[in-house]
């Protein structure tokens, strides 16, 4: 599997791509975590620092499908350009220009959220429209899944380190300046010659752009965002059960050790398995997936201490990005391939959706419940939720009539 990956992301034309989509998506992972550290070390307070990265994050969950149409209307290049220089700038600003007190800051989070790159969307939508074969853009969106995991485990990592060496705010400054910086590469890097433009004339059409719904009209696009959201919700209930299970069986500051062996597991799981990910359709093979998911959550209920939770964790999240995988898979021959960017922002939002509920829900469980019991609940939301997928497998078995061709703006 490593070296199908190396083969994809080495090719000519795909190489810059591939290189500037991880850099314009370093903060997308840690940017909320980085403004409460930012708004304690200003002298503010928990609430104050949690309301302003709460508005961050609803401004990204208001400003990003709207963002996202704007590229699938005009191409990812003027957008990219726009949102690269637009999003570290107001984060600058909220850093060194603001304060705690100062109702500009609060102004600033929202405009920071809603500007901030459509970098996941807009290269998940190119993998639908490069000129690829299959099973090289199956491999594709496994690395996605990979990087995300990655990524995850990475950047709270690379923030860490950048406040040993400065403090909380000219990390937050670093880390979206170079946000911005690998949007505009994004921007600007060409896309392969054989990539045509797409068809302008089919923007009035019905299914298009023009309509107030977008890829939201897609029935079957409808039933996998909410088979996405679903599936998300044991991801929160566990976020929650992980940190109460280690203050119960350990200590508090290894929370995060453990933690990590969910991605390193998730992450070894795509590396090892991800060579049989194209023998059968994906429709086909996403419900079992995801029952292997549910079936990875009932292993944490017979941990015992923080070791075996942690070997739980690793061996159980296996299939994580292999689902993730299959629904970006999925997303992509479901959706009008006008509406791909859009698409892949809803898919995005419909993920970060389940894990609040799953969060919340596991907050108001662990005192009455304890740790087992969330993990409990975990487990029949995730089996909930396969049956959903093999329901859905009809639907999830048609496709679009229109093609996936390059947007515009290519340069």
């Amino acid at each position: 599997m490593p070296r199908r990956f190396l083969r994809l992301l080495t090719r000519p034309h795909i190489a810059g791509l591939a290189w500037w989509s991880v850099v314009s998506r370093l903060p997308v992972y840690l940017m909320s975590l980085a403004m409460v550290l930012v708004v304690r070390e200003q002298g503010g307070g928990y609430p104050q620092a949690g309301l302003v990265s709460a508005l961050y994050t609803g401004g990204m969950a208001l400003g990003s499908p709207l963002v996202a149409r704007r590229v699938d209307r005009a191409g990812r290049r003027p957008v990219l350009l726009a949102t690269g220089m637009t999003y570290p700038a107001a984060l600058v600003l909220l850093v060194w220009a603001t304060g705690p007190a100062d109702p500009a800051q609060l102004v600033l989070a929202v405009l920071a959220g809603a500007a901030l790159p459509p970098a996941n969307a807009c290269m998940r939508s190119l993998w639908a429209r490069l000129p690829l074969e299959e099973d090289e853009r199956a491999t594709a969106y496994l690395w996605e899944a990979l990087l995300t995991e990655l990524l995850v485990i990475g950047t709270p990592v690379m923030l860490a380190a950048l406040m040993a060496v400065g403090s909380a705010g000219s990390a937050l400054t670093a880390v979206a300046v170079l946000g911005g910086i690998g949007a505009v590469g994004l921007a600007l890097t060409p896309l392969p010659p054989e990539a045509g433009e797409r068809d302008r004339a089919a923007a009035g059409q019905d299914g298009s752009p023009d309509g107030l719904l977008g890829p939201l009209r897609n029935r079957a696009l409808l039933g996998l965002l909410a088979v996405m959201a679903a599936s998300a919700v044991p991801i929160g209930l566990m976020t929650l059960a992980i940190p109460a299970f280690v203050d119960a069986h350990g200590t508090a500051g290894r929370t995060g050790f453990v933690y990590a062996c969910w991605g390193i597991g998730s992450a070894i799981g795509a590396l090892w398995l991800g060579n049989a990910q194209t023998e059968r359709p994906v429709h086909r093979r996403f419900p079992w997936l995801v029952l292997a998911f549910a079936a990875g959550t009932a292993l944490p209920l017979l941990a015992g201490s923080e070791l075996t939770l942690g070997l739980a964790l690793a061996v159980g999240g296996a299939p994580i990005a292999l689902v993730s995988a299959a629904e970006m898979t999925l997303v992509s021959t479901l959706a009008d391939g006008r509406l791909l960017t859009e698409a892949f922002t809803w898919a995005s939002l419909s993920t970060v959706l389940g894990e609040a509920i799953g969060q919340q829900t596991g907050g108001l469980l662990a005192d009455p419940l304890g740790p087992h019991g969330v993990f409990t609940v975990a487990v029949g939301t995730a089996l909930l939720t396969a049956l959903g997928a093999f329901g859905c497998r009809g639907l999830f078995a048609r496709t679009t009539a229109a093609p996936a061709t390059a947007d515009t703006g290519t340069g």
